[in-house]
């Protein structure tokens, strides 16, 4: 296939498969709703790892802004009070569980013996919210590109299989809807993927526990990347200023949250608003799919997907016994 006819194919495919992400906007689409967010990730990473995304660079740029809008968006149709309560609730177990990461992490680096800053980036993505985490430690550890491809190709191939795996098995462990959201919010890595598979839970109460604990835990991303940046530049002698990205949305989703609890205009129109959000989480996740390549894939390797894979049943194996105890 010539390299023009490879592109008008991949360009095809892009808005054809893009087009799974408008499905909630069609009406008696909801029995089929659970379905989007995992197809439109596969479709995703389909694409990329056969014909290509025509559109790689502008994909990557609009995903992070389109996830932080829906995440916004979602904002909307949530109760503030829950997401404060949840929010506190977490607030012990978070530490708790985000110092147990980045220990055992550490531990494996020495044992597997993976590149320490990869090590460190994949700690991160796993203990507080995956790329957005990673994208942060970056940007205050002078971290080379090598290093952040791979962090994030480790962290994005697990939490694909999260998406698609969490929901099943929440399911077989007989959890109540409150119960799959903590478990979820805490051990899938992307805000994106957490919306997905509470999505599939086909509980409200699922998807409301899910984004008030995963957004909970983001907001630990400015401190930790301060603390650990910190003591990491100190050690190697790096003098690059700590100034970690500071998550803004958080504090737009909490505003709209608020919109919604008081104003009562807003609070009718919160279901409209949540599909449109559906939407964009959709969209996100299939251009974030789009963005995979079989080049990060084999970046990645065996050492640091393993340190990614033990970091995350961790997480995963732990959460679960907490939230099946309480």
């Amino acid at each position: 296939m010539s390299d023009a006819n490879r592109r008008l194919v991949s360009q095809v495919l892009f808005w054809t498969f893009g087009c799974v992400c408008l499905i909630p906007l069609v009406p008696g689409s909801k029995p089929v709703l659970a379905f989007v967010a995992p197809c439109a990730l596969v479709l995703g990473c389909l694409l990329a790892l056969t014909v290509g995304n025509p559109y790689a660079a502008e994909a990557k740029k609009v995903s992070r802004t389109l996830l932080q809008a829906a995440v916004v968006m979602l904002g909307f149709s949530m109760d503030f009070a829950k997401v404060f309560a949840e929010g506190k609730r977490g607030l012990v177990f978070a530490i708790i569980s985000i110092s147990c990461v980045f220990a055992l992490g550490y531990v494996l680096q020495r044992l597997l013996k993976v590149r320490p800053l990869t090590s460190l980036l994949v700690s991160t993505g796993t203990a507080i919210c995956g790329g957005s985490a990673i994208a942060a430690m970056s940007s205050v550890t002078d971290a080379p590109q090598e290093d952040v491809s791979v962090a994030v190709g480790t962290v994005f191939l697990l939490n694909a299989i999260g998406l698609v795996i969490f929901p099943p098995l929440g399911h077989a462990f007989g959890l109540t809807a409150q119960q799959f959201g903590i478990w979820s919010g805490i051990a899938i890595h992307d805000v994106s993927s957490v919306v997905g598979a509470a999505t599939s839970w086909h509980d409200p109460a699922a998807l409301e526990t899910a984004v008030a604990v995963k957004l909970s835990r983001v907001l630990y991303l400015v401190p930790m990347t301060l603390i650990v940046a910190y003591f990491w530049n100190r050690r190697n002698g790096v003098t690059k200023s700590t100034k970690p990205q500071i998550p803004w949305f958080i504090g737009l989703f909490v505003l709209a949250s608020l919109v919604n609890s008081y104003v009562g205009p807003v609070r009718e129109q919160g279901p409209n608003i949540k599909i449109v959000a559906t939407v964009g989480f959709a969209a996100s996740l299939f251009l974030i799919g789009s963005g995979l390549s079989r080049k990060t894939l084999k970046e990645v390797g065996v050492r640091p997907l393993l340190q990614g894979v033990i970091l995350w049943l961790f997480m995963a194996v732990t959460t679960l016994i907490v939230v099946r105890a309480s």
